[in-house]
């Protein structure tokens, strides 16, 4: 009986439907929206398991192609995916960071100078997995895993979108809302780089990206979901090709199943795009509740805070600028890739299409505001290297705990993480 006591309790579907319930409790909805809410919250986070395990399987073959190819590990930047197999091992533990994070937000925002309310919670989940799996990889215990580490992810929701706050004012005109995506160093940097290019002359106007003409083809990678598809089938079709040049074809007829196996890298490149999407339905679901109880919270109790929204709120402000850093991220990562493999290093992080959109993106709508196009190329360029370089850090403490397919790419999650790393591994 205590065994399955156990096994219930690390079942993190479940300790999303009660922090949801307690949510919609504590907003006094009625007693149809709380078992709504609370049924749709659990079924959210079990549609996010069926999304992980299709990306996962799609993953895998690529792997092992990439790696028997090339002679070398290759790992996508994806942090969905880093995200789910960091949940299907330590969920209790990453749900639990998760809860107390949001929570010493609101704290955090209540009684100190650091004002934004979090509210994008995939983010606030992502962030939550690095946390704990730092902590996890120090061997620290489970209790002060979850308390310390959801405070330290508290603190950070609340301060780290200070550090854009400045350029936010100068974007929107407005004080009223902050960053809530936790690549806050990165934009501000960019943000920097565009003044250092303000500072050194030029006419802003004429610089200004919205003066840029785009390749229409560009605009394609706005659908995130097409700019995923894309970029797996390129690198499936990369890994394929080089295991065929190489005299590795039966490992290609293995995992295509003997069939026509040049169609094989373009179907599995949309099965993984439509694993992604079912993923993200499931965690926009699960999310959408548990934030909701914290956005009620925050209105009632703290009138002071800011609203920390997700980076495509930005985008309609500088359209041009977010292709831009699109292109200025990706060309960032591809060279960062391309240092690993000169430098022999025996993992190679791959640039993910997604990562490099969002975050990219947003970087070029910072390096834009003062900088104009050349703000918003080289800021998301350096943000491009930092994103795809910097998981070789923490890589090595996340694979020996069997997060080793995937990584997570923001600046935020590498920077302070590996900080926090140093400092627990004196106690280690």
């Amino acid at each position: 009986m205590l065994d399955a006591i156990l096994a219930q309790s690390r079942n993190t579907a479940l300790i999303m439907g009660l922090v949801a319930l307690i949510g919609l409790l504590l907003q006094k909805k009625s007693a149809v929206d709380t078992i709504s809410g609370t049924v749709k919250t659990v079924i959210g986070f079990m549609v996010f398991n069926i999304g992980s395990n299709a990306m996962s399987a799609v993953v895998n073959d690529f792997t092992t192609l990439f790696n028997t190819a090339f002679g070398i590990a290759g790992v996508t930047t994806q942090v969905e995916l880093a995200t789910a197999l960091a949940l299907d091992t330590y969920g209790t533990e990453v749900a639990l960071v998760f809860v107390i994070g949001f929570i010493m937000n609101l704290v955090f925002a209540k009684f100190t100078p650091f004002k934004s309310i979090f509210l994008t919670g995939q983010h606030f989940l992502y962030f939550a997995c690095v946390i704990a799996l730092v902590f996890i990889a120090n061997d620290m215990p489970m209790a002060v895993t979850v308390v310390v580490g959801g405070i330290l992810l508290g603190f950070c929701g609340a301060a780290l979108p200070t550090l854009c706050q400045r350029f936010m004012k100068d974007l929107t005109g407005a004080d009223n809302l902050s960053m809530g995506h936790f690549n806050c160093l990165g934009y501000a940097f960019s943000g920097y780089v565009g003044l250092l290019f303000e500072k050194a002359g030029g006419n802003k106007e004429k610089s200004d990206a919205s003066n840029v003409n785009m390749p229409k083809f560009f605009e394609l990678f706005r659908d995130f979901v097409f700019s995923v598809a894309l970029f797996m089938v390129v690198l499936f079709y990369i890994a394929v090709i080089a295991c065929v040049v190489n005299g590795h074809m039966d490992v290609v007829l293995e995992k295509s199943g003997n069939n026509i196996w040049f169609i094989y890298p373009f179907l599995q490149g949309l099965q993984f795009a439509a694993g992604m999407s079912v993923l993200i339905y499931g965690v926009r679901q699960f999310i959408a509740e548990i934030t909701a109880a914290f956005v009620a919270i925050s209105e009632k109790y703290i009138p002071n805070s800011k609203p920390a929204v997700d980076c495509p709120a930005i985008f309609p402000f500088a359209p041009t600028a977010v292709l831009i850093g699109f292109v200025g991220s990706f060309l960032g990562g591809l060279v960062a890739m391309a240092i690993m493999v000169a430098m022999h290093s025996s993992t190679i992080m791959i640039p993910a299409a997604g990562i490099c959109f969002f975050s990219g993106g947003t970087c070029g709508v910072f390096g834009n505001i003062h900088g104009g196009w050349k703000g918003a190329l080289v800021g998301s360029f350096i943000v491009g290297l930092a994103l795809t370089g910097l998981p070789l850090i923490l890589y090595p403490a996340f694979a020996a705990l069997g997060i080793a397919d995937a990584s997570f790419p923001n600046v935020d999650y590498n920077i302070l993480g590996a900080a926090l790393n140093a400092i627990l591994g004196i106690f280690h």
